[in-house]
């Protein structure tokens, strides 16, 4: 029997940090709500078998994250970054920025791992991989966005 109280309660508490994941993982606002809703749709209907309502929400945004991706065969840039949302610094645009850069695959293990402060083993689980690739996943994204760094800095000097 479905309990849609308590799944009213879990999106309530749990909504404004699911779209800012969202944001994270899809590259921009729209489609990050785009993402929770679907996932939110998913979790509805398997709601009485749910265990962990937020571990079943991110896996399945990860994981729709990288599917929808597969189905484009590849990442179309942004003309333009999107306004922000809420009172982020803004060196967390610039990097957001940067991460948004990232192939889907990065971009999930950095958001997961950094943003919702998961162990390797829980991104591997929510990825559907092996620890390994959780680990050179982020070490390539954090190779990139080093590399990057440089030119956040020289950006602060100018200001």
């Amino acid at each position: 029997m479905r309990d849609d109280a308590a799944f009213t309660e879990f999106v309530t508490a749990r909504l404004s940090h699911l779209l800012k994941l969202g944001r994270v993982l899809a590259g921009d606002d729209q489609r990050g709500a785009d993402l929770v809703q679907d996932a939110l749709e998913r979790t509805l209907l398997n709601w009485p078998k749910v265990q962990d309502p937020e571990a079943f929400v991110r896996r399945t945004m990860a994981n729709r994250s990288v599917s929808v991706w597969r189905k484009l065969h590849r990442e179309r840039p942004l003309a333009e970054l999107p306004e922000p949302v809420g009172t982020d610094r803004p060196a967390d645009h610039e990097l957001l920025a940067a991460v948004k850069r990232l192939p889907p695959r990065q971009r999930a293990v950095i958001a997961l791992r950094y943003y919702e402060d998961l162990t390797e083993a829980q991104v591997a689980e929510v990825l559907g991989c092996s620890v390994g690739t959780v680990k050179s996943q982020a070490h390539r994204a954090m190779t990139t966005l080093r590399e990057q760094r440089s030119a956040f800095a020289d950006r602060e000097e100018e200001r």
